[in-house]
């Protein structure tokens, strides 16, 4: 029995999954096949004169644009600034999402006091909040990233908050029952429990910072992507509004791909 069963064993043990760089080169090709179908599809288009180049420019022409903007030196600073709005809003509204929503989440008085209001102010359109900060703040970096904080706010404390009032309370009796309460608590127990929610809550918010940059950008701003997308309506050049269009695509994309990896440490860290 043992004999008959050894090989078996044996070639269970030397069966290993792919390494973590063909797994990821799987995950890249597998990624780009779509669009480079779209990328395909549009060339065909704009090549067979189907629709107007007024209308939907060649994906040379869109690239041509952005090497006209580089070379003028327009490109990346437009391209930094909305960056930096997006992640200073980002930082402090993904911030006091966390510490309300653990309030909220924690607290029954919290969640008494706050939660109705956040929750009516949480429907609030973006564009809702634009006049009074104008009024309030003007037209500085300071009422865009405030905005683009606002944005960043609501999706981290509706799901911090929810995930908190559904931490299994038998296991934090348990804890209690080892002593463990506050602080000690929140990072031994619940945090852990709630880290996938955190990590959904902030993908999210990254994702409304960078729809809330474009509100802000479109009526108060002199440079940015937002900007540039404005300009570009006004002066007809439809190149250079795809050319905005994918660029917050493509670096939203790669932003999100850092809440993967902050997502990575955490779950070896917390969870």
């Amino acid at each position: 029995m043992t004999n008959a069963s050894t090989p078996t064993l044996t070639a269970r043990r030397t069966r290993r999954p792919g390494s973590p760089r063909s797994r990821t080169l799987v995950v890249v090709l597998g990624g780009a096949v779509l669009p480079l179908i779209l990328l395909a599809a549009w060339q065909t288009i704009a090549s067979l004169g189907i629709m107007p180049t007024s209308q939907l420019p060649s994906p040379a022409m869109v690239w041509n644009a952005g090497v006209d903007l580089a070379q003028r030196g327009l490109l990346l600073p437009n391209i930094g600034i909305s960056v930096q709005r997006v992640f200073l809003g980002f930082a402090f509204g993904a911030a006091a999402g966390l510490f309300l929503g653990a309030i909220v989440g924690l607290s029954r008085f919290g969640d008494i006091l706050l939660a109705p209001t956040l929750g009516a102010l949480r429907t609030v359109p973006s564009l809702a909040w634009v006049p009074l900060l104008i009024i309030w703040l003007k037209y500085g970096e300071v009422s865009k990233v405030t905005l683009i904080a606002i944005g960043a706010f609501f999706p981290v404390y509706t799901t911090v908050s929810a995930a908190l009032r559904h931490v299994d309370k038998n296991l934090v009796e348990a804890a209690r029952a080892f002593g463990l309460n506050g602080f000690a608590l929140f990072r031994t127990v619940q945090l852990p429990a709630v880290l996938p929610s955190v990590i959904s809550g902030l993908r999210l918010a990254l994702a409304q910072a960078w729809l809330f940059l474009v509100a802000a950008e479109l009526l108060a701003a002199s440079m940015g992507l937002g900007w540039l997308l404005s300009d570009s309506q006004n002066n007809g050049r439809t190149d250079r509004i795809f050319l905005a269009i994918l660029l917050l695509a493509f670096i939203g994309k790669l932003s999100d791909a850092l809440i993967g990896l902050f997502a990575r440490w955490a779950n070896k860290r917390w969870a």
